[in-house]
């Protein structure tokens, strides 16, 4: 006869509840009492059901040229690492480089693995990419990226608001005539910040002038070649741009001074994400701050929903507020 928690419950005398508690690893047991009530289902031949223990987070990598060296993605990782071991779940790594011959083999592991929740790290994936994703039998929460036909649950970054209060911030500062620099691999996230770009400008009935965005690379050193190349032209400049990322952002300056255009004195500049190497130009970056550790803490929570309310299916996307961080790169206008 196959062993119940009553019975487990009997031999302790710990609860039912407590029982299962332990049993399904929640929180509020202690670590003697746990260590009994699995002694004793031990003894009895107790078969649990299927127990999620880990969370496994999935790295995506299309091409490298958003998550390659970048500064922004550790700090995610690092805030589903320590909401996980809170909640008492391990974390597990896995990589999946669509450039990589071993590309097909690798997801076909990650797909057919339903022992743990994935946190699927999804900043460089296109819509079609999410298309392999449909098949999995287990449950992902989709971190940086969201799929159009709603079938994964996703927590990313409210883009568009954030641009639309950047852009804010500077029609009242006196710009007029304002830029984008345009990451050249446009992934959902910068799409979505295009939008709060193009809506603030129409709002204020400001051109949008398309000698003003200037498409330039993702990473550091193609963001300052491809900007180095745009001003060869000696092309008229906007007064102030918005761009992409930091990353984009920190490019541009570069060849912009070496260029002799001053910032913020000639032309004025936003980021967004706020990364670390954000202070470390002159002057400081102007930039938008994205509450990272926190977007992997609300992922994995939201994954474990998944076990605490198996009856409910329906999907969430969970935009995270960001904060508007005011440095030296842009200029007021409204002040002679």
């Amino acid at each position: 006869m196959k062993a119940s928690i009553k019975q487990i419950s009997q031999m302790t005398g710990f609860s039912p509840a407590t029982v299962s508690n332990a049993l399904n690893r929640k929180r509020g047991v202690n670590r003697e009492t746990s260590e009994k009530i699995f002694r004793t289902a031990e003894e009895l031949g107790y078969q649990p059901e299927k127990v999620i223990t880990k969370i496994k987070f999935v790295t995506y990598r299309k091409n490298g040229l958003i998550i390659d060296n970048n500064q922004f993605f550790p700090s995610m990782i690092e805030g589903v690492e320590r909401q996980a071991k809170d909640l008492g779940y391990e974390t597990i790594f896995s990589r999946l480089d669509y450039e990589d011959d071993s590309f097909e083999d690798r997801l076909k592991e990650v797909l057919e693995d339903t022992s743990s929740l994935m946190i699927l790290l999804g900043a460089e994936m296109l819509e079609e990419d999410y298309l392999l994703f449909k098949g999995y039998k287990g449950h992902i929460v989709l971190l940086d990226g969201w799929s159009e036909d709603m079938g994964f649950d996703a927590v990313m970054i409210n883009n568009t608001d954030s641009v639309c209060h950047a852009m804010e911030y500077l029609v009242e500062k006196g710009h007029k005539e304002i830029g984008y620099l345009r990451g050249n691999y446009r992934i959902k996230a910068f799409r979505y910040r295009e939008y709060g770009y193009i809506r603030v400008l129409e709002k204020h009935g400001l051109p949008i002038r398309e000698e003003y965005q200037v498409t330039i690379g993702t990473q550091l050193e193609s963001a300052y070649e491809d900007m180095k190349r745009y001003l060869e032209s000696s092309p008229k400049l906007a007064t102030a741009y918005f761009a992409d990322n930091d990353i984009i952002a920190i490019g541009a300056m570069r060849a912009l001074q070496e260029k002799g255009v001053r910032i913020p004195e000639d032309v004025s500049i936003i980021g967004f994400d706020d990364i670390p190497f954000s202070v470390v130009p002159h002057p400081e970056l102007t930039t938008i701050h994205v509450f990272k550790q926190d977007m992997g803490e609300t992922a994995v929570r939201r994954a474990l929903d998944y076990i605490r309310y198996p009856g409910r299916r329906e999907k969430m996307k969970i935009q995270i507020c960001t904060k508007f961080i005011e440095r030296g790169s842009v200029k007021n206008l409204n002040i002679d």
